[in-house]
């Protein structure tokens, strides 16, 4: 074996150049986030002389993550001003502080000349930046954004009728760095998986009966999914013979409708269960079947789904009984949406007359009382949302964003 020989002497210099220390970047990318909303006020004779400082406010709106509302003062903001203007204002409708945004405020034009009154930040550019609010109930706006007198001899007043158009860009910045891979990972498909388990019949260990109709499922599946299941099949004071279990008071469609959900997590066809009846009528009856199972099963998810079908389905013919169900099973969104949709008088005089109107008194006296009260409130307030739901408006704040009381609506 060869020796290694130790070189004593300096080492030469290489004679290649030395390589450059490494470089990384990243980009710093500020934009908006745009929204619009449109706020028609009818009926403005009746809504002027309501009094100094107090307003009429458009729905909530959502633009950037953040929740918005428009005030419409007809008597104007302020009490130096003596009710010669009118006030607009935008403001920030939920949690945040220092919301930067940039704000436009339109009162359209509703003759041919199409000649609109416009206040934008998006027009021009703003020497301090775009404009920050500070806490939830900060506006930005004019408390003389037009003279009274001119409003109601102009072309922007049509029918009684103003309609403004509000424009929000909410600013965010984001940094974003270089991609060091880029990998597609499809979409979980475990729901599929258990779904073609139930429709394959196969391992099953449990039965159902419903309406003299069997239906075979799987009892860890069922009790992974609902509690109430759970109890049944592994609690302590399970059904004796979990070989095959009775149902009642739950249709076959319906049932099967349940199922099929616990295993795909998702609603089936509601055509294809009903067979062929009226879309709209049969897939809100099915609707309203389904939330009642979901809720005695404990599917929190499904009776939220349920919920969400009957909000936009809601209509003369079947809100009485939506109302119902939503009172009867605790549903306080579905109950707020049917609510404020009665309380409308055009809809309330035709809800009155429907047998499900009748039912509604009957089963939820107490509902009643609560109708009323929110009829009310339209009646003194007729463009302020009577007091249900989650969001919340407040009452107007001056200019310097000082905090507010929350006004429920």
């Amino acid at each position: 074996m060869g020796t290694i020989k130790v070189f004593n002497g300096a080492l030469k210099p290489s004679s290649s150049p030395p390589l450059p220390p490494p470089i990384t970047c990243s980009t710093s990318c500020t934009e908006t986030v745009d929204g619009c909303h449109e706020f028609k006020i009818n009926g403005y004779s009746l809504a002027k002389g309501m009094g100094i400082g107090k307003f009429v406010a458009s729905d909530s709106f959502v633009v950037g993550g953040y929740t918005w509302a428009i005030y419409f003062y007809p008597d104007g903001k302020s009490v130096e001003d003596n009710a010669a203007f009118v006030s607009l204002f935008i403001a920030l409708a939920s949690e945040g502080t220092d919301v930067r945004a940039l704000f436009e405020l339109t009162l359209l034009d509703q003759s041919e000349k199409q000649r609109h009154k416009v206040h934008s930040h998006f027009l021009r550019r703003l020497d301090s930046g775009p404009y920050t609010l500070k806490y939830r109930g900060s506006m930005w706006g004019y408390k003389r954004f037009f003279k009274r007198t001119q409003l109601e001899t102009s072309d922007f007043l049509k029918d009684d009728c103003l309609i403004i158009k509000c424009r929000v860009g909410v600013v965010k910045t984001n940094t974003e760095g270089p991609k060091i891979y880029s990998i597609a990972v499809p979409p979980s498909n475990i729901s599929q998986h258990f779904g073609k388990l139930l429709e394959s019949g196969k391992l099953t260990d449990v039965s159902f009966e419903v309406d003299r109709e069997v239906f075979s499922a799987h009892k860890v599946v069922l009790a992974a999914r609902s509690p109430v299941f759970r109890a049944q099949l592994f609690g302590p004071l399970k059904d004796k013979s979990t070989h095959c279990i009775k149902v009642e008071d739950i249709e076959v469609p319906v049932f099967k409708a349940l199922l099929h959900f616990i295993y795909w997590d998702a609603l089936p066809d509601m055509q294809e269960l009903v067979g062929g009846l009226n879309s709209n009528w049969a897939s809100t009856m099915m609707a309203q079947h389904l939330l009642a199972a979901a809720d005695r099963y404990g599917l929190e998810r499904l009776r939220l789904l349920c919920e969400a079908k009957l909000c936009e389905n809601v209509a003369i013919n079947n809100v009485a009984t939506t109302l119902a169900l939503a009172e009867q099973h605790h549903c306080f969104q579905l109950k707020a949406v049917c609510l404020k949709f009665i309380a409308v008088p055009e809809n309330l005089r035709a809800v009155i007359e429907t047998d499900g109107y009748k039912y509604l008194r009957e089963s939820c006296p107490s509902v009643i009382t609560e109708l009323l009260r929110c009829v009310a409130s339209i009646g003194e307030h007729s463009f302020v949302a009577c007091g249900y739901g989650k969001g919340t408006l407040f009452d107007g704040s001056d200019t310097n964003g000082r905090r507010v009381k929350p006004r429920l609506y």
